[in-house]
């Protein structure tokens, strides 16, 4: 059975072997086969001198590069290519694995940096809130006779709420408006005005609505005997003067003021 073996930094032989390479400023497409072997052979041999139980991973490595540096002795074919590898190339199968190794080296390394993150978060575990939160369902017993009176009920309710409401709305907005107009037509004849037509009183002649609220507030002050009106025969004119009560209301707030 294999097993890890970790000497200092190194974790498996080709961890020493990447080592290696990489201390040496050595391309890993382009392995100084010779020189790395007796580097890595120096260390196995120093490991076992330290009384370092070495895995047989490090021998196996090991026998392979002595293995790839004889095959590097044997001379080459003229035609090859003195740059690049060939299929030939004793290093090509261990470059692979080279490879591949810091492939997944490096990716190790990410999930443990994750997991030492993860390590440093703390989640409260979930708490069932139903009892908080829950809603009971509610269920009417109600056979079909009275679903529909009470049906009919709730419905006459919303119609009379809804007349309610529209003549509210229709009431306060006729009595502030005619209320505000009334002040308007006092300050109209506060500036001395002894008579003014109809027309004149009337801020929007297009709107029907203003038109009408004039004409309430108007006949309101006619019926506090504060303006006389006059028209002199069908559709005509409408002559608006105010009367002596409004002139003496006049006459008091101007002394108080």
């Amino acid at each position: 059975m294999s097993y890890k073996v970790k000497t200092n930094i190194f974790e498996g032989p080709f961890d020493l072997l990447v080592y290696l390479i990489e201390h040496a400023q050595m391309s890993i497409y382009d392995i100084r086969i010779s020189e790395i072997t007796k580097q890595y052979i120096d260390y196995v041999e120093d490991m076992k001198n330290a009384d370092i139980a070495v895995s047989s991973e490090f021998i196996v490595l090991a026998a392979a590069l002595l293995e790839i540096k004889s095959r590097m002795l044997l001379p080459r074919s003229s035609d090859e290519s003195e740059s690049g590898y060939t299929l030939e190339d004793p290093r090509s199968e261990l470059v692979q694995r080279l490879v591949e190794y810091k492939r997944f080296k490096a990716v190790s390394d990410m999930l443990r940096m994750q997991e030492e993150r993860t390590c440093l978060r703390l989640e409260k575990p979930q708490e069932d809130l139903t009892e908080y939160t829950g809603e009971p369902d509610e269920y009417l017993d109600l056979d079909i006779d009275k679903f529909r009176t009470a049906f009919e009920q709730f419905l006459l309710k919303k119609r009379r709420l809804d007349e309610i409401r529209r003549h509210h709305v229709r009431t306060e907005k006729q009595r502030i408006t005619t209320e505000a107009r009334i002040d308007d037509i006092r300050l109209f004849f506060s500036h001395d005005m002894k008579e003014a037509d109809f027309k004149e009183l009337v801020h929007d002649e297009s709107d029907k609505y203003d038109i009408a609220v004039t004409f309430s507030a108007v006949l309101e002050m006619m019926k506090e005997r504060t303006l006389d009106a006059e028209q002199k025969y069908v559709y005509g004119d409408i002559m608006v003067r105010p009367t002596e009560h409004l002139l003496s209301e006049e006459v008091d707030a101007g002394a108080h003021s």
